[in-house]
């Protein structure tokens, strides 16, 4: 083969385009964000070429979506992501095995996020829908609209492509992660046909359009939804768009220098899950394994008044609900609440002060019971470490 004809070629292309998209990121000014970038970049190489093998509409199973290597859509650092590619007119029966998280969700989407349009999201909901048995065992089943449904039967809508699986943690250290797959009921038992030359060469042509729509879609949708608001402050709690049925969050940007803190203050909300995070402008987690660049409610330390404050800042303010910016002075800001039963109303949305750094402990108005020392702080690291160690294992 001469080099235009290479199976490859057309995703090498893609990288190089993307790898130009990257370096000329307006938000890229310093070494460190251009190191982020490429990171970035090499993540999304890997998890593209995972995907696009596991690109399998005939025998559908579950697949990691995004995760701690492979990072993209703002991954929520409590969250285990996975889908499976369904087709409307065919029927699926996923069962599985409830673990002990805080939520465990299914969302159909319709069609894929794009750089100018996030999927419809057609049917959205969370294991309250189900039958689980004594031993945790569930079942469902997806497939074309029927005269007779059986329980746990929905509905497959027309351009129905992906079958979004969601399971959130609060404690990382004691909850466990469940098990879900799923079977094509016109193919089980039967085995894919072997791929052909032909339709490797389509897999580099498909993997080149799924990584030029991954870097473009992700880099618009800090615009859409947060550069366009105030600089260091939150919206009023709303549905996520594009989110989840059960979800409302409340988001933001913040440019924070060296000296400057923010505190930000919001109620402990009776939501099974509420959750915080920090996000880089290309629009991932920050490391949230070696670093508190998230807290939940369950990690937080709750003031006696019922109110969680947190101290975004980029040096340690000696209290334990600090967030690390980890080097960045610009990035997002993310709070969610699932499993919610009612509306989150701007009462229960966060409030945000910046601050001098060193005004920081006055503040605070219960700094005694949220200050924490050099030891304390690297033994909540360590407990972090280790309960993403074994949820990684799971």
């Amino acid at each position: 083969m001469s080099g235009d004809e290479l199976a490859t070629a057309p995703f090498t292309q893609a990288i190089a385009d993307a790898e130009r998209l990257i370096v000329s990121a307006e938000f890229t000014e310093t070494d460190a964000d251009l190191a982020e970038g490429y990171d970035y970049l090499a993540g999304s190489i890997s998890a593209i070429l995972q995907l696009v093998r596991a690109h399998n509409r005939s025998h559908p199973y579950f697949v990691t979506s995004t995760g701690p290597y492979s990072k993209m859509g703002l991954d929520n650092p409590d969250t285990i992501y996975y889908h499976a590619l369904v087709e409307p007119d065919a029927t699926y029966v996923v069962r599985g095995q409830r673990g002990s998280t805080a939520d465990l969700s299914f969302q159909v989407l319709c069609g894929e996020y794009s750089p100018d349009s996030v999927p419809g999201g057609d049917d959205a909901f969370d294991d309250r829908r189900l039958t689980i048995g004594d031993d945790g065992s569930f079942e469902l089943t997806f497939g074309p609209d029927i005269d007779v449904r059986p329980d746990h039967y929905f509905v497959l809508p027309a351009g129905a492509t992906t079958l979004a699986v969601r399971e959130v943690y609060s404690d990382w250290d004691a909850e466990t992660r469940g098990l879900v797959t799923i079977e094509r009921v016109d193919t089980v038992g039967t085995a894919p046909a072997e791929p052909s030359l032909e339709r490797i060469k389509r897999r580099y042509s498909t993997a080149a359009k799924m990584l030029a729509s991954r870097i473009n879609t992700w880099f618009n949708f800090p615009t859409w939804f947060y550069l366009d608001e105030p600089v260091n402050s939150f919206t009023a709690p709303r549905p996520t768009p594009g989110g989840l049925a059960t979800q409302y969050s409340s988001v933001g940007h913040f440019d924070l220098p060296p000296d400057k803190a923010m505190i930000v203050t919001v109620p402990r909300s009776a939501a099974p899950y509420q959750g915080f995070q920090l996000g880089s402008l290309w629009y991932i987690s920050l490391d949230y394994v070696n670093h508190q660049t998230s807290l939940n409610s369950a990690q937080a330390q709750v003031d006696p008044d019922g109110m969680i404050r947190m101290v975004i800042a980029a040096r340690n303010p000696g209290v334990t609900n600090w967030i690390e910016t980890t080097g960045r002075r610009r990035g997002i800001l993310q709070f969610r609440w699932q499993r919610t039963d009612e509306a989150i109303g701007p009462a229960l949305g966060p409030r945000a002060e910046v601050v001098d750094f060193v005004d920081v402990p006055a503040k605070l108005p219960h700094h005694q019971d949220n200050s924490i020392d050099g030891e304390g702080w690297a033994a909540r690291i360590a407990a972090r470490q280790r309960a993403f160690a074994k949820r990684m294992l799971a």
